[in-house]
């Protein structure tokens, strides 16, 4: 007979194995926007976390298609540089399916997409005309992580983390993105730090920055475009 010891082993590894299969089992699903607040009554609201699903039988081959990334992104902006996102809200057969796509062009030498975060994607670069510099930064403490790509060049940006490209070269330059999410979202750090609405406090920038206030206020009354 097994003596207690080897029995309570058992019984351990037992329960173990159940409590890691079920984690494994039952999960939350991924977010699909900035948040989702909870509410009692249904009929209360008719948001849900993602898209609803249209009847597979009335769907057809305009769910699944998307035209226009051929089309070069107007770059006339303090930024010089321009990103169409093809999420779920423009191309519908990408609800549920964790993917989307984005084609970034950029003006010669100087042309940016500016220290941003995807919240809900990691998100996977490829050069395909000019030289861009790109970069992502660690969580604390910080390391950045930077490479000069050509043209057939890939570089991957890890989900969440703040990241970049540059144009570096003389002439347009443009690259395509794949992205991890139908919904991957954008934080642009200077646009939801000095551009937010309302306002952050500027006494929380300034100490913050280690700058002066007036800088913050000038900061906060610049117009930020939305890339």
């Amino acid at each position: 007979m097994m003596r207690g010891a080897d029995q309570l082993h058992s019984v351990v590894l037992a329960v173990t194995f159940l409590l890691l299969a079920s984690i494994a089992a039952a999960f939350d699903p991924s977010p699909l926007q900035d948040f989702c607040v909870s509410i009692d009554d249904p009929k209360l609201g008719v948001f849900v976390n993602g898209k609803f699903c249209k009847d597979p039988m009335q769907a057809n081959a305009d769910d699944f298609t998307f035209r226009g990334l051929n089309m070069p992104g107007n770059t006339s902006n303090p930024v010089g540089s321009n990103v169409t996102l093809v999420n779920v809200d423009r191309l519908k057969g990408l609800n549920t399916l964790g993917i989307s796509l984005a084609r970034i062009d950029y003006a010669p030498y100087g042309g940016l997409n500016p220290p941003h975060t995807h919240p809900r994607a990691t998100e996977i670069l490829v050069v395909v005309k000019g030289t861009l510099h790109v970069g992502f930064v660690t969580s604390n403490p910080p390391k950045l992580f930077t490479k000069t790509l050509h043209v057939g060049d890939v570089f991957v940006f890890p989900i969440g983390l703040i990241h970049f490209q540059l144009n570096v070269a003389n002439t347009n330059a443009i690259a395509f993105a794949g992205l991890s999410s139908q919904n991957p979202g954008t934080i642009t750090i200077a646009n939801a730090v000095f551009g937010s609405d309302p306002a952050i406090n500027p006494d929380v920038l300034t100490k913050a920055f280690q700058v002066d206030k007036n800088l913050v206020d000038y900061l906060q009354k610049q117009l930020w475009p939305q890339n």
